[in-house]
């Protein structure tokens, strides 16, 4: 009876289907799907997703990166009911993969394979396999669920037939953060399934409400709640579901998923998540107008005059001018730092500055680009290309046409540019602003946070040489009430609730740096001093970036003493010397990258960092990372090993002119092993935007 049903099942999946695409919706644990259970739909690639779920005794907090067309990836945070009491509540932490296997087609259905908590502790362990087809609006999904979304155990386990090992499931529920390997086992699994319907369009009093999915679903899971374990020891478990039958109300818009659902015979459902597209992501009205381009104007005056009439424009730009050289048809201009986020962006702005200025002769201008002391980057463009991609009918891909890509050097103005207007002396950057420091995967809190108000400088004394420091005080959070530590290595991150109790006020930072060029495409950096919140001492590093390839290497040595936790100039009895060899490579699929670290890290421990990530032409990076070292799992604590994920979202998006990002990592559990030295211009950072890739990325800018 049960394999004419799954024959029957698997008949309509095969019929032909009919309708346009209609974009997937989100379930409850984060990626996309029905309420509960997964189905063989994807989000839109690249799609960045985060939100949250509520119902009786759990909330689901959840991060969904649809990383490449084919994979969907979600990091999720559970506050559960506390399975080993019966109440009271904890936090899971939980990684989630589904693959898509089969694209849909006109006499096959969408297939697709998910791994749900394939890092964690295993109390929402299962894997599946589904299939998903669709007839207009209609869209119906079949599967099989194993684990934990198997426990309706309708059916025998098929791939037990294959291999004795895969009829029992090991009970293996812990710490988490280590790899699961049960997959597929389990003496019997679950058939699921259900269907989404897309409601037309409906006229309502405050206009047309479209986008609204009904949901219904068999769900595979049987467990309510946890309050016998699971995988249970013997018997049946506690806390079962008392329907298998799951419905709700879903409604999505441009940005927006909503849901309101019933679940389990029992509980209310509250789904919410924003998201967006990272290479096309909603951006803020600029605060201020792109300049205009002024027309070429007869020569006037000196070349001294109008170098320092050059300098002046450029300041009023956001520039710090460092030079100024008239070579016959050619003009050399130095700049450093600046609002500008790309290197196209600064030669669309420095042209608008200065086109008045410079002699109508001049017909190509060799822009040098420096940043926190060095020159990161070098171009030699046409001046009419730049001109013409700064009206509305040029073309910023004839002007990136045109453009060279010249190795970063550091000139020294007095002898490579014998002519140059320069402007020795001290400059000063003066900020004050908001901080937030947020740790996530407390046992007794899903959130630690802690905000704090910062006033900082940074003076360049010129050659490299620059100064800077900063200082803090805490204003609000709960990051000082953190679960002491329980680490048997080194406490060299784990103590930070100490850190946030005792140093309200402090200070983060203090140091002088020297970064230079060394060679053509090679720098370096020597900082000395207070480095960072939790750590003093001395850090230097060489990186060699040639512009014009896809990749980096770089090789950075430290020795630094553990900074007290009053976070003045006090310092613990602990000190490290740390240093990692790092190759950065640009991956020629998706806009990826990578990036393998291996060294020594600051508890001692000796090992390597694996870091995957996508960036995207709007400059928002998605990505994450791994690191494995000497200390055994059982030794590091909870989580095993370090890991996490992490967004970079440039300011500039938010309508300000800024070359600032914004970045937001979610680590599952802070720990002492696999920590790095965290420095304020750490080389990669700085030069990255001088590279050909950068630069190729930010052609668009050429306009702007």
């Amino acid at each position: 009876m049960r394999g004419a049903r799954l024959a029957l099942l698997l008949g309509l999946l095969a019929l032909p289907a009919g309708g346009e695409e209609v974009p997937a919706t989100g379930s409850d644990f984060g990626g996309a799907g029905l309420i509960e259970m997964r189905n063989a739909r994807f989000r839109e690639d690249g799609t960045l997703e985060a939100g949250g779920t509520y119902r009786h005794q759990r909330r689901f907090w959840f991060v969904n990166f649809q990383a490449l067309p084919f994979l969907e990836t979600t990091f999720r945070l559970t506050e559960r009911l506390n399975a080993t009491t019966g109440r009271g509540s904890t936090t899971d932490r939980a990684f989630d993969v589904k693959l898509r296997l089969l694209e849909e087609g006109p006499w096959n259905p969408a297939v697709a394979i998910g791994l749900q908590d394939v890092i964690g502790t295993g109390i929402y362990g299962g894997e599946y396999l589904v299939a998903s087809r669709r007839w207009g609006p209609l869209d119906v999904s079949f599967g099989l669920g194993w684990g934990r979304l198997g426990t309706t155990g309708t059916i025998a386990n098929p791939l037990a037939d294959l291999s004795d090992r895969f009829r029992t499931r090991p009970r293996d529920v812990g710490r988490g953060g280590t790899p699961r390997l049960d997959f597929f086992r389990g003496e019997d699994v679950s058939l699921f399934g259900g269907v989404e319907y897309s409601i037309p369009a409906l006229e309502t009093p405050w206009g047309t409400l479209d986008g609204l999915r009904a949901k219904a679903e068999w769900s595979g899971d049987a467990l309510r709640d946890e309050r016998g374990g699971f995988p249970v020891r013997r018997g049946e478990p506690e806390g079962r579901a008392r329907s298998p039958v799951n419905i709700g109300l879903q409604w999505q818009g441009e940005y927006v998923d909503a849901s309101l659902a019933f679940v389990h015979g029992t509980d209310a459902l509250v789904r919410l998540s924003l998201r967006m597209d990272p290479a096309n992501p909603p951006q803020a009205p600029r605060l201020r107008p792109v300049p205009p381009l002024p027309a070429r104007q007869p020569l006037a005056g000196t070349e001294d005059d109008r170098a320092r009439a050059a300098f002046g424009a450029l300041r009023e730009a956001g520039f710090r001018p460092l030079a100024y050289e008239e070579r016959g048809i050619e003009a050399r201009i130095a700049v450093s730092e600046g609002n500008q986020r790309t290197f196209p962006g600064v030669a669309s702005r420095v042209l608008r500055a200065v086109n008045g200025i410079l002699p109508p002769g001049v017909e190509s201008i060799r822009l040098s680009w420096w940043q926190a002391g060095a020159e990161t980057g070098a171009i030699l463009i046409p001046r009419h290309a730049l001109e013409a991609a700064a009206t509305p009918y040029g073309s910023v891909e004839e002007a990136w046409s045109a453009t060279t890509l010249l190795p970063a050097t550091g000139p020294d103005f007095t002898e490579d540019w014998p002519g140059a207007f320069t402007k020795p002396g001290p400059s000063w950057d003066l900020v004050l602003e908001p901080r937030l420091n947020l740790q996530l995967g407390d046992p007794s809190r899903t959130l630690r946070y802690q905000g704090a108000v910062a006033a900082g400088a940074r003076v360049e004394f010129g050659h490299g040489i620059s100064a800077a420091g900063a200082l803090q005080q805490a204003v609000f959070g709960n990051l000082d009430r953190g679960l002491p530590s329980d680490s048997r290595i080194p406490h060299v991150r784990s103590d930070y609730a100490l850190y946030a109790r005792d140093g309200k006020t402090s200070i983060p930072g203090l140091y002088a740096e020297r970064v230079w060029n060394l060679a053509p495409d090679v720098f370096a950096r020597a900082t000395a001093g207070l480095l960072e919140p939790m750590f003093g001492g001395v850090s230097t590093e060489v990186l060699w970036r040639p512009a014009d390839r896809g990749f980096a290497m770089g090789l950075d040595l430290n020795f630094v003493q553990q900074r007290d936790t009053k976070g003045l100039f006090g310092f613990r009895d602990y000190n490290v010397a740390t240093g990692h060899l790092s190759l950065y490579a640009e991956l020629p699929v998706w806009n990826l990258y990578g990036i393998l670290r291996a060294g020594r890290y600051l508890a001692g421990d000796w090992g390597a960092t694996i870091e995957m990530g996508r960036r995207f032409d709007s400059g928002i990076e998605v990505g994450g990372f791994a690191t494995f070292t000497n200390v055994p799992f059982s030794k590091f604590g909870e989580g095993s090993f370090d890991k996490g994920i992490y967004v970079r979202v440039p300011l500039s998006i938010f309508g300000a002119e800024s070359r600032g990002t914004g970045t937001a990592v979610i680590r599952p559990v802070q720990r002492d092993g696999g920590q790095r030295l965290a420095v304020d211009n750490p080389l990669w950072e700085v030069t990255r935007a001088g590279r050909v890739d950068a630069v190729r990325r930010g052609v668009p800018d050429f306009a702007r």
